[in-house]
C-alpha cells in the first residue's frame, strides 16, 4: 500500500512570517551599506526605489501563494508551463540559496566582530557546522527563526527611535550619474528581494482557512497575514534606516564606507552614543551585532535546508539522479546535504569579501523571481483578475530587464549563473539518459492521454472484523508480538514502514506516490519476513509503506484512515542528542491518538 508523502498543515501565520523574516528581513543588514558604498550621500532615491520594488514583488507573491496552496515556489509554478523552465528556475534558485548561505554567513561574522583576517576561516567553519547539524534533520529550524525574529524587530525599532530626532535631508546630494548609470546602480542594490521565494515554498504546510478542506486547500488568510507585516517592515525599515545612515554628519563618510558591512551595528553605536552617551552606544552596538548576527546564522540554516529540499525534490521528480534521493538514518538525503554545504563553501573560498559575494547574489534571486512571475502571469488556470495579471506581467517585464542588466554589467555573476545552469542541466541529462528516458515532442492530445493523472487510481478494499496496525523500523520484538496477537485474535495485521524524510521544501513530490516497499531494501526485509511468518501462522498480513516528513502524523493518519482497533509501537532506542533534535514519535502518537484506538507500546 503506497501513499503520497504526508505533511501536516501546522504552520500558522506567525510562524510563517517569522520564517520569511528570518531570510527576507536580514537583507537590511547589508543592503543599505552596499547602497552607500555605491552612491554615497546621493543613494536615498535608489534606496526608496528598491523599497518600492520590494513592496510590489511582495504583493505579487501574495497572489502566487494564494494560488499555490501546496507549494508555489519557482519550481512548482514553472512546472505548470514546462519541465525545462521549471528546472531552469530551480537551478537559478540553487544559485540564489548558495550565495545566500555564503553571504549571510560572512555578514554574520562581521556583525559578531570577528577580525577581518579570520572571517574567511570562521565562515567556512560555520557552514560546515550548520551542515553537521542538518545531518539530523531540520526539526526545529522554524522555531529558531521565530525566536530570533522578535529581537531583530525590536532592534530595528530601537535604532529608528534613537535616530528619529536626528533625521535630516541636509546631507543629501543630487546624483551626477546619467539615467543608465542610475539604473545600473539600482540593479546592483536589489538584494532586499532576498528570501521572498521562501514563503512560496512554505504554503504546503500552512494552516488552512476555516472554510477550506484538505481536498480543496485554501491558505489565503494565512498567506496575507504572514507576508503583509513582513513586507511592511522590510520596506519601511530599509527606507528609514537608509535615511538614518544618510543623516549622519558628512565627516563620517570614511567611517560609513569602512563599516558598510555591519552598518546596522554602526548605526546603533552612533545613535546610541548621540542620545545616551558613549557607554550606552558601545553596549547597544554589541547587542545589535549579536541579534543581527544570530538572525543571519538562522538565514544560513534556512538556505541550506532549502537547498537540500530543492535538490531532493528534483531527484524525486526524475530531474536529478536517483542517488540524490538516498536518505541517511535520520531521513536527510546524503547528496543534497553534501551539495548544500559544499557549494557555499566553494563560493566563500573563491570570494575575497562581502562585496564580491553581493555581486554574485542578485542574478540568482532575480532570475528565480522572474521565472516564477512569468510562469504565473501566463497561466490562465490561476485565479487572477485582469488587474492582478497586468501588475504581475509588468513586474515580470521589470524583473527581466533587471536580470539582463545584471548579466551584462556583472560578468562574474553571469559566469557563476552559467556554471550552475550548465552543471545542473548536464547532471539532469546524464540522469535521464541513464534512466533510459527520451524527450519527444508530441501533441497536447497525446500528452494528455499518457499523463499519469489521466490514469485512475485503484485502492484495495480490505476489511476484517478486527485490525491491528504495527509500525516498525526494523525486525524487532514488537513485530513478533503483533503477529502473535493477530493470530490469537484472528485479526488482520497491517505492517507499516514509514520512510522518514527530513527536508523543509514543501512543494509536491511528483513521484512519491510511485514508491513501493519492494524498492526499499529495509522495508522489503521486514515485509517479506512478515508475509512469510503470516502465511505460516495463518495471519492475514497487509504491507503498508509511506514516505513522510512527519512519521508520527503519518502513523496517526493511517490509523484513522484504516480504522484499526489496536496500534502497536516499539519504544525508541535513539541516542539522547538525536531525540532532542528530532523529537520522539511514540510520545507524539500517544498524545494525539483517538480514544477509540487502543495503543500498545512494546519494549
Amino acid at each position: 500500500m503506497d501513499r503520497q508523502a504526508h505533511r501536516p498543515r501546522n504552520v500558522g501565520w506567525a510562524r510563517a512570517a517569522a520564517f520569511l523574516y528570518g531570510d527576507w528581513g536580514t537583507s537590511k543588514a547589508y543592503v543599505i551599506g552596499l547602497a552607500f558604498l555605491a552612491a554615497g550621500f546621493s543613494s536615498l532615491p535608489t534606496i526608496l526605489a528598491v523599497c518600492a520594488l520590494t513592496g510590489v514583488v511582495g504583493y505579487n507573491y501574495i497572489l502566487i501563494c494564494q494560488n499555490f496552496p501546496d507549494g508555489g515556489g519557482v519550481y512548482s509554478a514553472a512546472r505548470k508551463q514546462s519541465r525545462f523552465l521549471a528546472v531552469m528556475g530551480a537551478l537559478l534558485l540553487v544559485a540564489d540559496l548558495t550565495v545566500t548561505a555564503a553571504m549571510s554567513g560572512w555578514s554574520a561574522m562581521q556583525y559578531f566582530g570577528v577580525p577581518k583576517p579570520y572571517i574567511l576561516l570562521a565562515t567556512l567553519g560555520m557552514l560546515v557546522m550548520v551542515g553537521a547539524i542538518n545531518y539530523f534533520g531540520p526539526k526545529h529550524s522554524g522555531s529558531m527563526a521565530f525566536s530570533l525574529a522578535i529581537p531583530m524587530v525590536l532592534v530595528v525599532l530601537a535604532i529608528i527611535a534613537l535616530s528619529a530626532p536626528h533625521l535630516s535631508l541636509a546631507n543629501l546630494e543630487p546624483s551626477t550619474k546619467s539615467f543608465s548609470g542610475k539604473w545600473v546602480a539600482f540593479t546592483g542594490m536589489i538584494l532586499a528581494l532576498s528570501g521572498v521565494e521562501s514563503i512560496a515554498n512554505l504554503t504546503g504546510v500552512m494552516k488552512l482557512d476555516p472554510s477550506s478542506t484538505s481536498d480543496s486547500p485554501v491558505v489565503s488568510r494565512t498567506v496575507y497575514k504572514a507576508i503583509l507585516p513582513v513586507a511592511i517592515e522590510v520596506v519601511l525599515g530599509t527606507a528609514l534606516l537608509g535615511w538614518a545612515m544618510l543623516s549622519l554628519p558628512k565627516e563620517f563618510k570614511h567611517l560609513l564606507e569602512e563599516r558598510w558591512e555591519d552598518m546596522l551595528r554602526f548605526l546603533g553605536e552612533q545613535y546610541g552614543t548621540l542620545v545616551f552617551g558613549f557607554g550606552f552606544g558601545k553596549v547597544f552596538g554589541i547587542i545589535v551585532g549579536l541579534v543581527v548576527g544570530l538572525l543571519l546564522l538562522s538565514a544560513v540554516n534556512t538556505a541550506i535546508t532549502a537547498l537540500i529540499g530543492l535538490v531532493f525534490m528534483m531527484s524525486q521528480d526524475g530531474e536529478m539522479p536517483p542517488a540524490f534521493g538516498k536518505l541517511n538514518a535520520h531521513g536527510v538525503p546524503w547528496w543534497p546535504l553534501t551539495l548544500a554545504v559544499l557549494l557555499p563553501v566553494v563560493v566563500v573560498s573563491i570570494s575575497n569579501d562581502l562585496e564580491s559575494l553581493a555581486g554574485l547574489y542578485a542574478i540568482g534571486v532575480v532570475g528565480a523571481i522572474t521565472v516564477n512571475l512569468g510562469s504565473c502571469a501566463i497561466n490562465k488556470n490561476l485565479r487572477l483578475n485582469w488587474f492582478e495579471r497586468i501588475i504581475m506581467g509588468l513586474t515580470f517585464v521589470l524583473m527581466f530587464a533587471i536580470e539582463i542588466t545584471i548579466a551584462k554589467t556583472k560578468p562574474d555573476a553571469l559566469f557563476f549563473a552559467v556554471c550552475v545552469l550548465g552543471l545542473g542541466f548536464g547532471v539532469r541529462a546524464l540522469a535521464q539518459h541513464r534512466a533510459g528516458l527520451r524527450t519527444l515532442t508530441v501533441s497536447e492530445e497525446v500528452a494528455a492521454a499518457v499523463a499519469p493523472e489521466s490514469i485512475p487510481g485503484f485502492r484495495p478494499n480490505i476489511s476484517s472484523s478486527q485490525t491491528i496496525l504495527v509500525a516498525a523500523r526494523g525486525l524487532n520484538p514488537v513485530l513478533s508480538f503483533a503477529l502473535e496477537e493477530a493470530r490469537l485474535r484472528q485479526a488482520s495485521l497491517y505492517v507499516l514502514y514509514v520512510k522518514e524524510l527530513a527536508v523543509t521544501f514543501s512543494g509536491p513530490l511528483q513521484t512519491a506516490e510511485k514508491q513501493r516497499w519492494q524498492d526499499d531494501k529495509d522495508a522489503a526485509k521486514i515485509m517479506y519476513a512478515m508475509l512469510e511468518s503470516g502465511r505460516q501462522n495463518g495471519v492475514s498480513v497487509v504491507p503498508m509503506f509511506a514516505v513522510s516528513v512527519d512519521p508520527a502524523g503519518t502513523i496517526l493518519d493511517l490509523s484513522a484512515t484504516v480504522g484499526v482497533d489496536i496500534l502497536m509501537l516499539g519504544t525508541s532506542h535513539r541516542r539522547t542528542l538525536v531525540s532532542l533534535l528530532k523529537g520522539d514519535v511514540v510520545t507524539e502518537v500517544a498524545k494525539n491518538l483517538p480514544e477509540n484506538i487502543q495503543l500498545v507500546i512494546y519494549g
